[in-house]
C-alpha cells in the first residue's frame, strides 16, 4: 500500500515513462520502459478500463480498430508515426498472468508491412493508495524490426515515450469524464465524453 507521501511522486501523467534499456544489432531494436501513474478512480474501476476495448481505443494512439475476441486476446488495427515513417499496423494482445483487479501481462505483436514489425510485452500491475485510488506500474519490453529498426534509438525512444504518456493522458481523463465502471458493464460500448 503506497503511503500518502509517496502520491506526490507519481503525479498524473506529469513525467515521462522511463527508458531503461536500449538494445541493438543488425535486425531489430530492443528496448524496455518503466513508469507509474497516479490515477484517481478506485483499482477496481481502472482494471474494469483496462479491458474495455471502446476505452482503449480512445486511449491508443492511433488506434483504428479493437475488438475482443476473447477474455484473453484482442485484435487492433494502428496507425503509427515514427520519424519519417508512417504506417499501419495489424496484430493480436493477449493478456496472461490475469489476476483481477491487480496484475496481468499482456504479450503482442503487429505487422506493419514494408515498415516492419513490433513486437512486445507489457506487466501491469494496480496498487491501492490510502485515499483508494490506483496507482498504475507498467514495464514494456519492446522490439521492433525492418525499415523501423533503421531509425536512430532516439528517435524509437521519443515515440515509444509519447505514445505511453497519452495513452495515460487520454485513459485519465475518460476516467475522470465518465461514470464509474463495473467488471460487469465491460462488454457493452462504453459512451466517451468529447473533448
Amino acid at each position: 500500500m503506497q503511503s500518502s507521501s509517496d502520491n506526490a511522486l507519481l503525479p498524473l501523467a506529469a513525467k515521462k515513462p522511463t527508458v531503461l534499456e536500449r538494445k541493438r544489432d543488425d535486425c531489430d531494436r530492443s528496448m524496455e520502459i518503466s513508469d507509474a501513474i497516479h490515477i484517481p478512480a478506485p483499482p477496481p474501476q481502472v482494471w474494469a478500463a483496462l479491458n474495455t476495448p471502446e476505452i482503449l481505443k480512445h486511449c491508443i494512439p492511433g488506434c483504428e480498430t479493437i475488438e475482443k475476441i476473447s477474455e484473453t486476446e484482442f485484435q487492433a488495427i494502428a496507425v503509427v508515426k515514427v520519424g519519417p515513417i508512417r504506417t499501419k499496423f495489424s496484430g493480436r494482445l493477449y493478456l496472461n498472468d490475469i489476476a483481477p483487479p491487480r496484475h496481468y501481462r499482456l504479450t503482442g505483436q503487429g505487422e506493419g508491412g514494408v515498415a516492419g514489425f513490433a513486437k512486445g510485452a507489457a506487466d501491469v500491475q494496480l496498487f491501492e493508495t490510502e485515499e483508494g485510488n490506483a496507482v498504475l506500474s507498467y514495464t514494456v519490453q519492446a522490439q521492433v524490426g525492418g525499415r523501423l529498426a533503421q531509425l536512430g534509438a532516439r528517435l524509437i525512444d521519443a515515440a515509444a515515450r509519447s505514445m505511453a504518456t497519452m495513452f495515460f493522458e487520454r485513459f485519465a481523463e475518460i476516467l475522470l469524464n465518465n461514470p464509474p465502471i463495473r467488471a460487469e458493464e465491460t462488454i457493452a460500448p462504453l459512451p466517451i465524453a468529447s473533448t
